[in-house]
Formats: structure tokens, C-alpha cells, sequence
């Protein structure tokens, strides 16, 4: 780890934030270089307890909200808020800003050395903790998201597009290389996890039905279907492929609202999403435009390519009774 090398390529970075993703970078690098090392350092995927929403927590969600929590005290973050804390916590009293984060997204793939992540969103701090991040989702002026895999890079917004950068490992600096990032339109890949088909909602059972229908269904030509289990991935395929993503409440207990988090995992990404031409909804509402009632909230969350989370809202504005696969033979979602 080269610790006096500079983290990021700040040149794009509004200079009021170059502190905090400076931070957010270099603990960034040293995890990739922990997790490429992984039991060669440490034991990484080893459960060491629970976090404050009854999930496993691993040693490297620990290690790693520790880590940002101490790097960002001094970046100008005034509230710190993790998925592995039950409370907002106070890092520095003149800080400018506010922090949500998901330390480690994906932690469940650590041993399977599957691509894991970072999640990140940033709002003006105000006087009070709590509102300073319950708050509209359209209020945030930053987020973006690492992902450690083959690859390490930082996708982030500053709300002017979106930009991505490399983790160079000659020099150990996230470098730019692509200063304006779109999703793709043309895809035909949806992820959901289809061993919960038997819970779903009836308007999300259809959209899959006509998906799976495939070029001789409603939809008139052949999907593929993905799934990761780890949010930054799925996002970071879906900038890079298009497609979309679907993670419904369902009628188990305890996921009526679906397993996303509002604050530090849905709303950064639904941030990412409008700011690279996609969306990114509940299901029928956009993310953006709610506001968290409480730190762990939960949401169901759909986002990728615009015309797709726009026909699955669709498919639940229509009556009950028409919410089946045929009703697409109608060619109202044929395109």
C-alpha cells in the first residue's frame, strides 16, 4: 500500500468535496489491497456477529466501517452513517457534510471471491444528525459506489453526470477514464432471484412471465436473466450492459419491503441511475423524490434502463384482473 501516493485523479472533483472522496479513496485502495490478499493477511469472511438489521456482519464489514469512519473525521464529515451502526454517529463538529454508507456491499461473496463493494451518498450536513439524512433522496450532492473485482473502480456523481475511474495498481491512484457515463439501451438482461417467484406480487410475477415468454411471448423476443447477489455488481454490470434490476417486497415475513436499504443503498444508486440516463423506483414511484422515515429503512427497489422500470410501474397500474403474462398480447409492451 503506497500511503503517501495521492488517492484519486481530483481534477473533476468540486473542490469542497476533494477532501472527502480523497478519504473515501484511499480506504477504498487499501480494502482492494486486503481483499486481493485475502487469507494470505487476514481472515476476511468469518462471521463475527450481527449488524443492527439481524444480518450476518463478516470481519471485513467491521474492518471496513472502521476504516471510513476514521478516515472521514478529518475530511470534512460532520455524520457518519453505516449499515453496521444502529445510530448516527458525529465525526467532526465543523464538518460540512453528512455520510451514509454501506462499508462493505455483498459481504456474503467475500469467500467466493465474488465482485464486492462500497456504497457512498453525501449531503450538506445540518445541525441535527437525523435530518441531515432523512431527507429527500433529491437532496443529495454526491454518490457513488466502489466495487472491488477484477477491476477496482469508483463510479460516482456529482450531480452534472456520471464519472468513473480506475484503480491504476502501478501507481495505486483511481484515475479517471471515462468522464461521462451512459447506460446502455439496447439490453435484454433482467436479475431478480427467481427462487422467490412464489412470493412475489402479482404484477412482478407477469413482468417475469412475459420475460420468460421469450420471442414467442407478449414481449416478442428473448431475455436473459442475472443475478449476483451483490448490489454494486448488479449496478455496476447494468451501467455497463443496461438491463434491469428487481428486488420486490414480497409476502414472507419481514420482507414486505423488500431487503434494500432507502438511505445508503438505494438512494445513492437511484442517484447514479438518473444522473447515467436510467431510473430507479419502488416498483411504481421513484426513489429521488422519497424521504426515509428512519435510518434502516427498507424499499423495494427496480432500476436499469428507463422503458424497462417504467413497464414494470406499468404492469402495476393495471386492474388486478388484468395483471396476467397474456395481457401483453395486446402489444401494449411489445416494444
Amino acid at each position: 500500500m503506497l500511503e503517501t501516493v495521492s488517492s484519486i485523479e481530483t481534477t473533476h472533483v468540486p473542490d469542497a468535496l476533494r477532501p472527502t472522496i480523497e478519504a473515501l479513496a484511499k480506504v477504498a485502495r487499501n480494502l482492494s489491497y486486503t481483499i486481493r490478499r485475502g487469507p494470505l493477511g487476514q481472515s476476511l469472511g468469518h462471521a463475527v456477529g450481527e449488524n443492527t438489521d439481524g444480518d450476518a456482519q463478516k470481519a471485513l464489514d467491521v474492518l471496513a466501517d472502521d476504516a471510513f469512519a476514521s478516515a472521514l473525521g478529518a475530511a470534512g464529515v460532520r455524520w457518519y452513517a453505516s449499515e453496521e451502526r444502529e445510530e448516527i454517529v458525529p465525526l467532526s463538529e465543523h464538518g460540512r457534510f453528512a455520510l451514509a454508507i454501506d462499508p462493505l456491499d455483498g459481504s456474503s461473496n467475500i469467500d467466493a471471491n465474488v465482485s464486492i463493494g462500497t456504497i457512498f451518498s453525501i449531503y450538506e450536513a445540518k445541525g441535527d444528525s437525523y435530518a441531515s439524512l432523512l431527507r429527500p433522496a433529491r437532496e443529495q450532492i454526491a454518490a457513488g459506489y466502489v466495487i472491488y473485482g477484477p477491476q477496482t473502480q469508483m463510479i460516482v456523481t456529482f450531480g452534472a453526470g456520471v464519472q468513473t475511474y480506475l484503480l491504476d495498481p502501478e501507481t495505486d491512484t483511481f484515475k479517471l477514464v471515462e468522464a461521462t457515463k451512459t447506460i446502455p439501451e439496447g439490453s435484454s438482461e433482467f436479475a431478480i432471484n427467481a427462487s422467490n417467484y412464489r412470493h412475489w406480487s402479482k404484477p412482478v410475477r407477469a413482468y417475469i412471465d412475459d420475460c420468460l415468454a421469450g420471442s414467442e411471448g407478449p414481449r416478442g423476443k428473448n431475455f436473459n436473466m442475472r443475478w449476483i447477489a451483490s448490489l454494486v455488481a448488479e449496478t455496476h454490470r447494468i451501467m455497463s450492459r443496461g438491463g434491469i434490476f428487481l428486488y420486490p417486497g414480497d409476502d414472507r415475513p419481514g420482507y414486505g419491503r423488500g431487503r434494500l436499504r432507502t438511505v445508503y443503498e438505494c438512494a445513492p444508486i437511484a442517484f447514479l441511475m438518473e444522473q447515467a440516463g436510467g431510473a430507479a423506483t419502488d416498483g411504481c414511484d421513484p426513489i429521488m423524490s422519497r424521504t426515509a422515515r428512519t435510518l434502516h429503512e427498507r424499499t423495494p427497489f427496480v432500476f436499469g434502463t428507463t422503458v424497462k422500470v417504467d413497464r414494470v410501474a406499468a404492469y402495476h397500474d393495471l386492474p388486478d384482473h388484468e395483471v396476467s403474462a397474456l395481457f401483453g398480447n395486446r402489444g401494449l409492451f411489445r416494444a
